[in-house]
């Protein structure tokens, strides 16, 4: 048996015809809130935790969490009361959730701790928005669920409307980064955002008085034919690979561009979009389409997630992003397929929603701290195919007899490098590439075979996570703020700490003949002397009676700056990363720090916090904090540059390292100065030879002064140009223009 409706009057002509829509619009308003609501707070929150990927990760989790709640508290109002009592107490929810707004920091949340960052972050954001976020998050099943009540002839799948609720969805987190972000500041976007609340409260009053007359009851608790377990287990587990994937995919695809809203809701828009695709009576693509595409995706992705270098990284965006949305489809339209009747919608949801949490706990909680890589990317691929049709067939013994052989291959290529010490020569790259391509064409051959295709797809990412032609990885370590590899070039002269696909600093630690080298170390990459950074240094110090007093370094990398230092010079490193500093001490990776400045203060943290708090003046800041090619952008914002003054000595200079793959930067930076006063000169680098060859890199570097007298030498020295903002508005805390910086770098303007 199933739950039925008692029945109940029609609803009027009227109500009639227009009950689809509003229902649609009321869920597609919630659905545009609740996701505004997202990067929104968000942005509010970078400049407290350094604008790392692993910021928005715990976000999505604590969202996650959330909509589990308000999922839970809609069954519960489903299951026990009327649609009109139902109502009323969601009202009346709704109306607590007002007084919380504007949307703002909570009370007590001043600075992070130094450990536990992740729960610290949950903490705050349940802090500020858990109540209003939870309230939105229970609309759509309860509006769905009133719908079903109405008595309306389309009421027999109220699961179409889910559609018009994650087409809001996506509709917010495309116009957030696309328009609100760069048009709006965040303080009118909270008011703005309250305003819509209270639009919600009077859409959600008039469904309310539309479904009560249709039924004046809820269900019924007659006895009910119950879904089994494997069912909930089967909803769990499809609603819990996508919900994963979508953060491993952020993380993966931010790390090298920038710590901002646009990247972070390309992969969750996209999630959404799933739902838009396949919750509805004829979906935009077949199932069964969607299924034989699924191998094409995945056998590129396979060969490229772990191994190889990102240099073409818009090609590898556009791959991870397809692989995400067609593994998304395929697991949302099982899903859909294995939708409950509509009398049992509140707890389909509400186990759906527990999936999300399972998989966004994996992927943004548990995977730092049990990977020392991004490998939950790669398992929960995995994953995915392992939950397609016919994947599971014929038991356990028929499932390890079809995969025995690709999983062989991988345990032999495990041995091969771990026990026995096989590398890859320069020449045998060549080789490796040949391996791949026969492993993408075994793969499209298995197709038809999820089992086997998932086990050559485990065997591609093991071979290209082991093997990476022209690099040794000595260690990978992860933190809260990423990955970072120590590695040793081919030759074994060079080693490199490396995160994401930028260098953090290099050592020469062999000569050609493989002797070790000993004494001071010679500053490579961006650091190399003669190089813009070293030129900003040298004329500090000669601005200074030769002798820098105090210097602040931002971003400490492999240490590299610290053989800028002259005897008697006071050099404090501002790093947020404990790994970091853990790998910059040990003098067996790096021997910057222990060779030139061994008793240099570190002092770990979030520089913008950290430094504020220091009670020291510095003659020369250097702000070298940028992960990769992310940028964190609340260190460029005009608060951010007036921390950076309060401790600058009156004739001191501001150095900006804003060397950058995919923003331009440099009138950004002219245009905080010029808010505050300031004179910018930039230089990029154009006399470095091949960084294959000596391992010296072009740096863009920009450098601030209150006088232009205070550049000394740089007045006059090759290169430096004064640079205006041209128009652009400096970023501030509350406003920042991502688009328009990768519009201008891509156009070269």
């Amino acid at each position: 048996m199933t739950l039925h409706h008692p029945a109940a009057p029609a609803l009027t002509a009227s109500a009639s015809r227009f009950a689809p829509a509003l229902f649609a619009a009321t869920l597609f308003s919630s659905a545009l809130l609740l996701f505004a609501v997202q990067p929104m707070f968000t942005k509010m929150v970078l400049p407290m935790l350094g604008g790392a990927p692993s910021v928005w990760s715990v976000a999505m989790v604590f969202f996650q969490g959330s909509l589990l709640i308000g999922y839970a508290y809609a069954h519960l109002l489903a299951r026990t009361l009327t649609v009109a009592q139902g109502a009323l107490v969601h009202l009346g929810v709704l109306a607590a959730a007002a007084l919380t707004l504007p949307i703002g920091i909570a009370h007590g949340f001043a600075a992070p701790p130094s450990t536990g960052v992740g729960l610290w972050l949950v903490g705050l954001f349940a802090a500020s928005i858990g109540l209003p976020f939870a309230a939105l998050s229970a609309s759509a099943p309860l509006l769905q669920s009133w719908f079903a009540a109405s008595g309306h002839p389309q009421a027999r799948n109220p699961y179409v409307l889910y559609a018009a609720s994650n087409l809001g969805s996506f509709a917010a987190l495309l116009a957030y980064p696309l328009a609100i972000e760069s048009m709006l500041t965040l303080r009118v976007q909270a008011w703005a955002w309250s305003a819509g609340f209270a639009g919600l409260a009077l859409l959600i009053a008039a469904a309310k008085m539309v479904s009560a007359r249709g039924s004046a009851v809820a269900p019924a608790h007659a006895p009910a034919a119950r879904p089994a377990w494997r069912d909930r287990a089967t909803w769990t587990a499809l609603a819990a690979i996508p919900a994963g994937l979508v953060i491993a995919v952020t993380a993966y695809i931010s790390t090298d561009i920038a710590a901002a809203p646009l990247l972070w809701v390309l992969p969750l828009a996209l999630y959404l979009l799933t739902f838009v695709a396949v919750f509805r009576d004829k979906p935009w693509f077949a199932h069964g389409r969607v299924l034989k595409i699924v191998p094409f995706v995945v056998a590129p992705l396979a060969i490229t997630l772990l191994g190889g270098d990102r240099e073409y990284w818009a090609a590898t965006m556009a791959l991870n992003l397809l692989a995400l949305f067609v593994l998304a489809l395929a697991c949302h339209g099982e899903v859909y397929a294995r939708r409950p009747a509509p009398a049992l919608l509140t707890e389909f949801y509400l186990w759906t929603s527990f999936g999300g949490v399972i998989g966004g706990v994996f992927a943004g909680l548990l995977a730092p701290h049990l990977f020392n890589y991004t490998y939950e990317y790669p398992i929960l691929v995995t994953a995915a195919l392992l939950a397609l049709p016919g994947a599971l067939n014929g038991g356990v013994r028929a499932f390890l007899w079809r995969i025995w052989p690709a999983l062989a291959t991988a345990v032999l290529a495990a041995f091969l490098y771990v026990v026995v010490g096989f590398r890859l020569s320069g020449g045998l790259g060549l080789t490796l590439q040949v391996v791949l391509v026969t492993l993408v064409g075994l793969m499209l051959l298995q197709r038809k075979d999820p089992a086997r295709f998932a086990a050559l797809a485990v065997c591609a990412f093991i071979i290209t996570g082991l093997w990476q032609p022209g690099l040794r990885v000595i260690e990978t370590t992860r933190s809260f703020f990423g990955v970072h590899r120590v590695v040793e070039t081919v030759t074994g002269t060079h080693r490199l700490l490396v995160h994401g696909n930028t260098v953090h600093g290099a050592e020469r630690i062999r000569d050609a003949d493989g002797a070790a080298v000993h004494g001071r170390p010679e500053p490579l990459t961006y650091y190399y002397a003669g190089g813009p950074i070293s030129e900003v240094t040298a004329a500090a110090r000669a601005a200074t009676a030769a002798r820098l007093s105090n210097v602040a370094i931002v971003g400490l990398g492999a240490g590299s700056m610290a053989c800028h230092r002259q005897e008697g010079e006071t050099w404090t490193f501002f790093e947020i990363d404990p790994e970091v500093v853990r790998l910059a001490r040990d003098p067996s990776m790096f021997r910057f720090l222990s060779s030139c400045a061994p008793a240099a203060p570190i002092v770990l943290g979030d520089a913008r916090l950290t430094l504020a708090a220091s009670p020291q003046q510095f003659d020369l800041i250097v702000l070298d904090a940028f992960s990769s090619d992310a940028i964190p952008t609340h260190l460029l914002t005009r608060e951010a540059l007036r921390g950076y003054l309060a401790h600058l000595s009156p004739h001191g200079m501001l150095l900006m390292h804003i060397s950058n793959r995919h923003l331009e930067l440099a009138r950004v930076v002219a245009a905080i100065g010029a808010a505050e006063a300031l004179t910018t000169i930039v230089k990029t680098d154009r006399n470095h030879t091949d960084f294959t060859i000596d391992l010296r890199a072009a740096a863009m570097v920009a450098v601030l002064a209150r006088d232009e007298a205070d550049f000394g030498s740089l007045r006059s020295a090759e290169g430096w140009e004064k640079v205006n903002a041209g128009g652009v508005a400096p970023w501030t805390d509350d406003y920042s223009d991502i688009i328009g910086s990768m519009v201008r770098k891509k156009l070269g303007r």
